[in-house]
C-alpha cells in the first residue's frame, strides 16, 4: 500500500521552482508526484497512509558527498579543540584530560586550527609535555594531514631521531634539531600505525553515532572513505554491515576504497560484504597533495606566506600513474584528494593517460585552486569536482595570505565550475568541517563567514544561486555515484528519501537557512528522524 506525502512545499529539483502538491511512494520508492486531487483519483483504494508535513518544505534527500563517516562517530567520542582563540586554550583542554583519565592513557584530540589563535604556531611536544607529562598525547589537526605528539607518545609508538621519514612525508624539527613533534603528511604514520588499534565494538558506536547525526542534520546518505585507517579494511567493512544491514540504521552509503585498502578489499573485503541497497562501492581513493593550513597543498608556485616551499607531492608522477593504472585494472574510476593547482594537474595527468572504465566517473576532491587549463582538461574527462562550500567559511581570510597574488588562479570557484559545464557535487569533509549541509548551502550562497559583523564577502563572483547550491546536495551528489536515473529528484520510480525543513529558503534571505531546521528526515519511505 502507498504513503502520501503532502501539506508543505515539495522541490522536484528537475528544474528551478518546480513544485507538487503530493508524493507517494511504496515499497521504498517514488510511485507518483503531482497534483493532490488527481493523485487521490488515480490511486483511488491504494492509499493507506497520509503523512502531513506540517507546512514544511520538502527536498529530495540531501547526500554528503565527502565525509569520513567514522571519523565523524569519533568526534563524540574524542577530545573536540575547534573553535579555541589560543593554544593556552588548547593546553588547558589538555591538561584537563590528563587530570581525569589515569596515568598512562592516550589524550586523544582534534580539530584545531592555529590559524584562529592570535600566535599561528603549531603546538609542539616540549608544550605538551609540561601540559600532560604522564599520558601520551596525539593531536590531529582540523585538516587531518598535521598532528602533534608529546615525547611519551614517541616513546610508546618507538618512533625518535633515527626513525626513517617516509616518502611524502615531513617530521618537524625544532631548534635544537631534534624532533619538535610535529608530523606531517605521510609522517604522520608513523605515529598512527603504532598507536593502540581500536575496538569493533568502538567501530560500531562511532558509526551509529555518525548516521544518527547525520539524520538530525538532514541527511540521507553519504559518499565516505574509512577503509584503511581503523586496522584493515575487512573488519570496518564488517563494522558497516552490523550497523546499517543488520542494525536497521536505514542509510544510503557510497563506500571509496583507499588505494592501501584496494589489496584487501578485492581479495575479500567486496565478497564478505556484498553491495545492497543501502551499501555499494565507489572509486578508489588517493591523495595528492596536503592541505593549505599545513602549506602541504602543492601549488604551481612557491607560496606567499612562505617561499621555501610550493607544497607536498604526496606521490610521484610515477606512483600516481600507477595508482590510476592499479585503479583501472579492477574496473574502478579514481578519486583523487587535490586542493593545489599543482596536484591537479599532476591528477588529471594521470586521468587521462588511463581512461576511466565505461559508465563510470572519476572524482577530483576539494579542486579548491585551479587554472582556466585545469577547468579545459575537466570538462573533457568523465569527472566530476567534488567541493566543500563551508571551505570558505573557515579558510578565509587567511587562505589569501598562503595564496598571494592569484591572477591566473580560480579560488574555491564553484560558480566557474558550474558555469563551465563541470558537473559538481557538494559535501562536508566532516569532521573536518561542520556536517551540516545548511552551513554548505549558505556558504556557496553568501560566501561570508557565519557572523561576520562586516558581512564579507570571499569572491562575490563566485556565489551560486539558492537553487544551485542545493543541487550540490542533491542532483549532484546523486551523479557523483552514477545515481542520477534513481536518486536526488522527486519523479516516479526514485527513492523515497527526503529532507523536510521547517521553512522554504527559496522565500527567505540567504542568511536565514541557518537558523532554518530539519523537521524530518526519511530514508527508504521511513522516517528516521522526526
Amino acid at each position: 500500500m502507498a504513503k502520501c506525502w503532502t501539506n508543505g512545499t515539495i522541490y522536484t529539483m528537475e528544474q528551478e521552482h518546480k513544485t507538487v502538491e503530493a508524493v507517494l511512494t511504496e515499497g521504498g520508492r517514488i510511485i507518483d508526484a503531482g497534483d493532490m486531487r488527481e493523485l487521490k483519483e488515480r490511486f483511488d483504494g491504494r492509499i493507506d497512509e497520509v503523512i502531513d508535513l506540517g507546512g514544511g518544505t520538502l527536498f529530495p534527500g540531501f547526500v554528503d558527498s565527502h565525509i569520513h563517516l567514522i571519523g565523524h562517530g569519533e568526534t563524540f567520542l574524542k577530545l573536540q579543540l575547534s573553535g579555541l582563540k589560543h593554544r593556552g586554550e588548547l593546553l588547558d583542554k589538555i591538561a584537563g584530560q590528563a587530570r581525569r583519565l589515569p596515568p598512562g592513557m592516550w589524550i586523544i584530540g582534534e580539530g584545531w586550527n592555529e590559524n584562529e589563535w592570535e600566535v599561528a604556531l603549531l603546538p609542539t611536544r616540549v608544550e605538551l609535555d609540561r601540559a600532560a607529562p604522564n599520558h601520551p598525547v596525539m593531536l590531529r589537526r582540523v585538516c587531518r594531514h598535521v598532528l602533534t605528539v608529546n615525547s611519551l607518545a614517541l616513546q610508546e609508538t618507538g618512533v625518535g631521531e633515527d626513525t626513517e621519514v617516509p616518502s611524502g612525508g615531513v617530521a618537524g624539527k625544532g631548534s635544537d634539531g631534534r624532533l619538535n613533534g610535529i608530523f606531517k603528511e605521510q609522517a604522520q604514520d608513523l605515529i598512527l600505525h603504532r598507536m593502540p588499534g581500536v575496538t569493533q565494538s568502538y567501530l560500531e558506536t562511532a558509526l551509529t553515532m555518525a548516521i544518527e547525526d547525520c539524520w538530525r542534520q538532514g541527511i540521507t546518505g553519504c559518499h565516505t572513505e574509512d577503509l584503511s585507517y581503523y586496522g584493515g579494511c575487512t573488519r570496518t567493512l564488517q563494522a558497516f554491515q552490523k550497523v546499517i544491514m543488520e542494525g536497521q540504521k536505514k542509510f544510503r552509503t557510497h563506500l571509496l576504497i583507499h588505494h592501501l585498502a584496494l589489496d584487501e578489499w578485492l581479495e575479500e573485503g567486496r565478497r564478505l560484504v556484498p553491495e545492497s541497497e543501502f551499501l555499494e562501492y565507489g572509486a578508489m581513493k588517493l591523495f595528492a597533495d596536503g592541505s593549505l593550513g599545513g602549506r602541504t597543498a602543492l601549488l604551481s608556485r612557491p607560496y606567499a606566506d612562505d617561499p621555501t616551499t610550493s607544497g607536498v607531492a604526496v606521490h610521484s608522477d610515477e606512483e600516481l600513474n600507477r595508482l590510476v593504472a592499479k585503479a583501472r585494472s579492477a574496473g574502478l574510476a579514481a578519486a583523487a584528494h587535490a586542493i593545489g593547482d599543482g596536484a591537479a594537474e599532476k591528477v588529471l595527468h594521470a586521468l587521462a593517460a588511463h581512461p576511466c572504465p565505461a559508465g563510470r566517473r572519476d572524482r577530483l576532491i576539494h579542486g579548491q585552486i585551479l587554472r582556466d587549463e585545469l577547468l579545459a582538461q575537466l570538462k573533457e574527462l568523465p569527472a566530476i569536482v567534488d567541493i566543500q562550500p563551508s571551505f570558505v567559511t573557515s579558510d578565509f581570510p587567511w587562505v589569501l595570505d598562503r595564496v598571494g597574488d592569484a591572477k591566473g588562479l580560480h579560488l574555491y570557484a564553484w560558480r566557474t565550475l558550474l558555469r563551465s559545464g563541470i558537473p559538481c557535487a557538494g559535501g562536508s569533509d566532516a569532521p573536518i568541517e561542520s556536517v551540516s549541509p545548511l552551513l554548505g548551502i549558505y556558504a556557496a550562497v553568501t560566501r561570508m563567514k557565519p557572523g561576520d559583523a562586516q558581512q564579507t564577502v570571499y569572491g562575490p563572483d563566485e556565489r551560486l544561486s539558492m537553487y544551485e547550491a542545493i543541487s550540490l546536495y542533491t542532483t549532484g551528489s546523486a551523479y557523483a555515484a552514477g545515481h542520477e536515473q534513481d536518486r536526488g529528484r522527486i519523479q516516479p520510480g526514485y527513492a523515497a528519501d527526503f529532507t523536510v525543513l521547517e521553512r522554504d529558503p527559496f522565500c527567505e534571505p540567504p542568511e536565514s537557512i541557518l537558523e532554518n531546521k530539519v523537521r524530518m528526515t526519511v530514508v527508504d519511505e521511513t522516517i528516521v528522524y522526526g
